[in-house]
């Protein structure tokens, strides 16, 4: 049983003076006869119809009629629309007795079919991507407006000219929230790809940004990573397939690409490295330190790479009596990534050899008065530095330390290794 009819959504910021208006879908007017004038002129079926991109919303500027073998396209502007009825769309015969001209495509034009239609776009929620099934249509005194993108089933139902059978709720979407990369990032390209805007966009999981990137091409896809500041780049970059890695690296300008490598780990550089090619390789090394470039080539060369290659000397150590207040306020005053200090690390007198760990969650709730010593966990559970990278993802998955720390045989403190970039890398490998 049909479900019943759900009440139009609601449009906000209309432009005014519209009045009375109805609304349809782009399913069910594709293939719908275009008559010149009465029911039997008929001079073809509606292929697309052509939008301007315009704020708040789209406005149609004509249809769209192809006609297939070798026969040229017509384009017939908006203006030369009489009506729309449920059999045939009316327009005005053609001035002269002549054809409609060829269609021409135009700056900042769109066709709903061609360039909407089965296209990927990133849902509000942050959480998944969805499809455009259908386009909500609103007319209203001769104009035509594009106001919602719908990606239920529903869309896909009446594209198969069964719009009766509505089996499920429309979910729409305002197209105040659906913005194309071409209008929002400037990028002259005739395909349309959608995304929400900048700012939602930069608030979503960078697994999310990366599968969204790996959907898109050239263009669009360098408008979608181009929007993204150096730490969120850096965090999709890592988390795209290798395909999509080595596109947006080949088109990446050199101080960009200096941003985007700056916010990156040794370990995830040299992951990132391993799937490049060889000169754009060499060109990205020439952005980095010498010392960090000598590392990830240690890296690369390496069958296995070691602890003592892949550690980061960025996190946070103190002596046995550093007291939790005035830790605490170095600790704010540093302006640190939250990921190096995810752990304290006690080394006694000799300033070397660690001897304890405290959680930042139990130093933010222990007295001010008390010294690290009296928190820490001790013994610590560590890496040696000669370790393998198969080694330290053992010990991440048997104890789920956000971070371990790395040591000699001396148990001198050399450096960190974090969760993410080792657990991701081998996950990788072993697929």
């Amino acid at each position: 049983m049909a479900a019943p009819t759900a009440q139009p959504p609601r449009v906000p910021d209309l432009p005014p003076g519209l009045g009375s208006f109805r609304f349809l879908y782009f399913s069910e007017l594709l293939k719908r006869a275009v008559c010149a004038g009465k029911i039997k002129d008929r001079i073809g079926r509606l292929s697309d119809l052509v939008f301007a991109l315009r704020e708040p919303y789209p406005e149609a500027v004509g249809l769209y009629m192809e006609f297939g073998w070798g026969k040229p396209t017509q384009f017939i502007p908006w203006d030369r629309v009489v009506k729309i009825e449920d059999d045939a769309i009316f327009v005005k015969p053609a001035g002269g007795g002549a054809g409609y001209p060829p269609f021409v495509d135009q700056p900042g034009w769109m066709l709903v079919d061609a360039h909407l239609m089965g296209r990927t776009i990133l849902d509000t929620d942050g959480r998944r991507t969805e499809v455009v099934n259908d386009v909500h249509l609103l007319e209203a005194k001769g104009r035509l407006l594009l106001v919602h993108v719908d990606t239920s089933f529903n869309g896909i139902l009446r594209r198969w000219g069964l719009g009766g059978l509505k089996w499920v709720k429309d979910e729409f979407i305002s197209w105040k929230y659906v913005q194309p990369l071409s209008v929002e990032d400037a990028v002259a390209t005739d395909k349309v790809s959608l995304s929400v805007t900048r700012k939602q966009m930069l608030e979503l999981p960078s697994e999310d940004l990366a599968d969204a990137l790996e959907e898109l091409k050239g263009e669009e896809q360098q408008a979608l990573f181009s929007a993204l500041d150096s730490e969120k780049a850096a965090e999709t970059l890592l988390e795209a397939e290798p395909r999509a890695q080595r596109q947006l690296i080949a088109d990446l300008r050199k101080e960009r690409a200096r941003m985007i490598l700056s916010e990156m780990s040794i370990p995830q550089l040299a992951k990132l490295f391993s799937v490049l090619p060889h000169d754009d390789v060499t060109g990205l090394m020439e952005l980095l330190s010498q010392e960090d470039a000598a590392r990830i080539r240690s890296i690369l060369s390496e069958r296995e790479a070691t602890a003592g290659a892949l550690m980061s000397s960025e996190f946070v150590a103190v002596s046995l009596d550093t007291k939790v207040g005035p830790l605490l306020e170095q600790i704010r005053r540093s302006g640190r990534d939250p990921d190096t200090i995810s752990y304290i690390y006690v080394i006694n007198s000799d300033g070397r050899t660690l001897v304890g760990i405290v959680d930042l969650r139990e130093l933010v709730l222990a007295a001010d008065g008390a010294s690290v010593s009296e928190i820490m966990t001790s013994p610590v559970v560590a890496a040696e530095e000669s370790d393998l990278q198969d080694d330290l993802a053992e010990v991440f998955a048997k104890y789920h330390y956000r971070m371990i720390p790395i040591v000699d045989a001396q148990d001198h403190l050399l450096g960190v290794i974090r969760y993410n970039e080792i657990m991701t890398g081998t996950a990788a490998r072993k697929e």
